[in-house]
């Protein structure tokens, strides 16, 4: 050995400085034998530099752009700085080609290799991974960071932040003037089935009757108005009275079909109020073409004609579905917000607010209403964002006018009279009537589609809508509170008497405060009930909130009308010593709108929001405090019916898997052993020992979403987890040129050092390396929280690294709704949010197979097309939503 050494320092002279002898010494480090006095040795040394700085560690205050000429130049072309720098000690090749691969198995140093791996995008009806797209859109901005210099580069970070701000904006220039053409054209359709404006005056027949009796204080006494009884030549007062009921009936069930032809044909998402879908997409699932472009056109036309049939129904709910498909539509221009699921989600639950916005000319109401009712994920910048669209849709209403009157809702009013404390009692009488209605109404309504869903003889959608419009325009016209168009009913019910111009419905007439006029009101908010819970589920756009707010404003004024005959008849009781004389002490409609914000309160279980909306409808402060001790107690009252509004349980009817993560459940106190899918009942995938046509043969053979992969079947140490979408196209893709990999390829999930990256196929960065594991022994409320909290698709149960079970979304929504309602369907139901290899765990928690984890609401697509080419969930030419 030290002849060896000899041939390295061939110099005989060369000894260790530190010796005491000047010796060779074999057992010094080999730094020792380096000689310090050898310049080339520390050249590289930063601190061996004479001329250096000494080293400081104060902060060093950034030099402006504007100190040196240089400096200016470079802040506008992002180049380096002409100033004189020490140069960089030279790195390596050995160096460098370490710090271009990874710490592990030469792997590149991406951040998908060891870590959530790469996706192809999402299948229809899955749900998102929420900390992916979070963790993407992190990465991306990263990346803009580091390569944006000079002005040039704040310019590009300004563009980029700016991209949700035009998307917002945009959105709420189309959501306001979509809101004005629908408004304009249910006005008209909805007064065509009564008369027309005639060209006499100046009319016109394109005109509503409001317009076209412009100037006239009494629409009776309008000249240019006519009634279908007078133009058809009618003479008695019976035979016009007939013949608009005949045309009343023909037109309402003629607008009706063509709404149900429109959603058939052209888009079936249209259907329903859409709040439902729209939470259950903010709560991070998947539901193609629900916001595409023809659901919007379908939703908006079909919206006009169903409102205008005089069916009761609203259009209140069905605009949040138009909004959210305006921002679906307007973020196709920006890629990076198109492309990351997580940030689309927030740019619809701003948009959202914008629909509550121009339905109740609420801005601020909207913002709450998203913030309660809609969103899963709402942060302090999304707020903020809801504010902005909010009122922007607003300012663009406003601007349009579409009633002419300066109202953003024609059920706009304000009240000069104040409230007294008496009053209370009967505020918290209609509180309770309000959830009771909410509370009965939820059931009736869910009895209706229960009943729907099981009965086979039933005839079409279509025909069920034409016999329930047909039904409706029988009841409506005789009972001249339900003949009008909700939104009229409802402006008239919240009026105040001494501020009415047009008393169409005779409400503030001499005498008009009597039994009569209390049992009408009864018995038509008691006929709407019965309407609108057969009608809310039919396939045509429609919603609740106007129709429900309809029937707690028919009960509230009855209550009002009967506290001022009650006062009219005992003016010296104590009861009303407040009142003072000459003034009117009972307005009833204050008792109207507290009414229909009990009604709705009930119904869908919203607090805040309502009242707030309220409070901009009316704009009278005083109010604020009698509506929320209404709310207050109808929410009270619903919740003891049941927990769900009238959103969740249709949520929980059509079991799409949205777990909220504000809702208090009643989570069983169980390990979580007891309910995931243990590894025997599994399909896994071992590191090695594939390939293509193997795997090919598993997928055809397990249609599950995803599989877990563990080193091999005697240890069964978690490596990760692989989804359905991705480990097909990359099978196929590699099959398919440039590569055209043979189908008895290697193909594995770990390292092979030996393996050639030219004849195999290495399936590591298509794999999440990193899924979220607990232990098996954690308690079931721990990985309920993880699946609210998180919104994972998946926990893995692992002990000391060997996998034991997994639990998918899907399960947990099994065992939070109960085993009666999970097997209903008899394993054919549930919703596919990620089922993974393997049994069901049923609510009655215990473990089996099942049907419903493999097929999921509808089916598992394999990622590869009819023809057999692979499609991306996340390319263009199938959109995310």
């Amino acid at each position: 050995m030290n002849g060896g050494s000899s041939t390295l320092h061939p110099d005989p002279l060369r000894q260790n400085p530190y010796h005491p002898n000047g010796a060779d010494d074999d057992d010094a480090d080999e730094l020792d034998f380096f000689d310090a006095n050898d310049p080339d040795i520390m050249s590289s040394d930063p601190l061996h530099d004479p001329s250096a700085e000494p080293l400081s560690f104060k902060r060093k205050q950034k030099s402006t752009f504007l100190s040196s000429p240089a400096r200016l130049f470079s802040a506008f072309t992002g180049a380096s700085s002409s100033e004189p720098r020490r140069a960089s000690p030279p790195i390596s090749p050995e160096r460098l080609e370490h710090l271009q691969t990874g710490a592990k198995d030469g792997a590149p140093l991406d951040w998908y290799v060891e870590g959530p791996g790469r996706r192809v995008g999402y299948e229809d009806l899955t749900a998102i991974d929420w900390i992916f797209e979070y963790t993407k859109e992190r990465q991306r901005l990263r990346v803009l960071a580091s390569t944006a210099t000079g002005l040039f580069g704040y310019a590009q970070l300004f563009l980029d932040a700016s991209q949700v701000w035009v998307v917002l904006v945009l959105t709420g220039l189309a959501v306001g003037a979509l809101a004005a053409s629908i408004d304009v054209a249910t006005d008209w359709l909805g007064d065509i089935k009564y008369g027309f404006c005639s060209t006499q005056d100046g009319g016109a027949f394109y005109l509503s009757k409001t317009l076209c009796c412009t100037g006239y204080e009494e629409m009776a006494k309008c000249s240019g108005w006519k009634p279908w009884g007078a133009a058809l030549g009618a003479s008695s007062g019976g035979g016009k009275w007939f013949v608009e009921y005949v045309v009343y009936l023909v037109l309402a069930v003629l607008f009706a079909l063509s709404a149900a032809l429109l959603v058939k044909s052209y888009a079936i998402y249209a259907k329903h109020s859409g709040i439902p879908e729209i939470k259950t997409v903010l709560g991070g699932f998947i539901i193609r073409r629900f916001l595409g472009v023809w659901t919007l056109i379908t939703k908006s036309l079909g919206l006009i004609m169903a409102v205008a049939s005089g069916m009761w129904l609203g259009k209140e709910g069905p605009l949040v579905h138009v909004a959210c498909c305006c921002a679906n539509l307007f973020t196709k221009l920006f890629p990076s917000i198109n492309s990351n699921e997580a940030r689309k989600r927030e740019v619809l639950s701003a948009a959202a607010a914008s629909g509550i916005s121009v339905a109740f000319g609420s801005p601020i109401g909207g913002v709450l209403f998203s913030l309660e009712q809609l969103s899963y994920y709402f942060p302090d910048k999304t707020m903020w964002q809801s504010f902005v669209c909010a009122m922007t849709a607003a300012v663009v209403l406003q601007a349009i006018d579409p009633y002419r009157s300066g109202k953003l809702v024609l059920y706009q009013v304000t009240y000069s009279s104040s409230w007294h404390g008496f009053e209370l009692v009967p505020f918290m009488i209609l509180g309770i009537l309000g959830g009771v209605y909410g509370g009965l109404f939820i059931k009736a309504n869910m009895t209706v589609a229960k009943w729907k869903k099981s009965t086979p003889w039933l005839p079409s959608p279509v025909i069920q809508v034409v016999l329930v419009a047909l039904l409706t325009g029988l009841v409506n016209y005789p009972n001249d509170y339900m003949r009008a168009q909700c939104s009229d009913l409802v402006s008239n019910l919240f009026s105040e008497c001494s501020k009415l111009v047009d008393d169409q419905f005779g409400l503030c007439k001499t005498g008009a405060a009597s039994a009569g006029t209390i049992v009408l009101l009864i018995f038509a908010s008691v006929l709407g009930f019965g309407l609108a819970a057969i009608t809310f589920g039919l396939q045509i756009p429609a919603g609740i909130i106007l129709p429900s707010m309809a029937i707690g404003a028919l009960s509230g004024r009855a209550v009002g009308i009967i506290m001022e005959m009650w006062q009219h008849a005992y003016p010296k009781s104590i009861l009303f010593s407040s009142c003072e004389v000459d003034i009117p002490c009972i307005t009833p409609g204050t008792y109207a709108i507290i009414g229909a914000a009990a009604a709705l309160a009930g119904v869908t279980r919203m607090t805040v929001s309502i009242v707030v909306i309220m409070f901009e409808l009316t704009g009278a402060l005083t109010y604020v405090l009698p509506i929320m001790v209404a709310v207050m107690i109808a929410k009270w009252v619903g919740d003891a019916f049941s927990r769900r509004g009238i959103y969740e349980s249709w949520i929980h009817f059509n079991e799409y898997p949205f777990l909220d993560n504000s809702e208090e459940m009643q989570i069983p106190d169980i390990p979580a052993s007891q309910i995931m899918t243990r590894i025997e009942d599994l399909v896994v995938l071992t590191a090695t020992g594939h390939t293509i046509a193997s795997l090919t043969a598993i997928l055809e053979a397990h249609p599950y979403r995803g599989f877990p992969v563990v080193s091999d079947p005697r240890d069964a140490i978690l490596l990760g987890y692989i989804s359905r979408a991705e480990l097909a196209y990359n099978l196929h893709t590699s099959t398919q040129p440039p590569r055209s990999l043979p189908p008895e390829t290697e193909a594995f999930f770990a390292h092979q050092p030996l393996a050639d990256p030219r004849t195999t196929l290495d399936l590591r960065p298509w794999m999440d390396q990193t899924p979220l594991t607990l232990p098996s022994r954690s308690r079931l409320h721990l990985a309920v929280t993880y699946f609210q909290k998180l919104g994972l698709r998946y926990v893995l149960f692992s002990d000391r690294g060997v996998l034991q079970g997994l639990l998918t979304k899907k399960d947990v929504w099994y065992v939070l709704n109960g085993a009666e309602e999970t097997r209903r369907t008899s394993g054919g139901g549930g919703v596919g949010g990620d089922g993974a290899g393997g049994g069901v765990a049923g609510a009655g928690l215990t473990r089996e197979e099942s049907d419903g984890e493999q097929e999921g609401l509808l089916h598992v697509r394999s990622g590869i097309d009819d023809d057999g080419e692979p499609v991306s969930p996340g390319g263009e030419e199938r959109s995310i939503l």
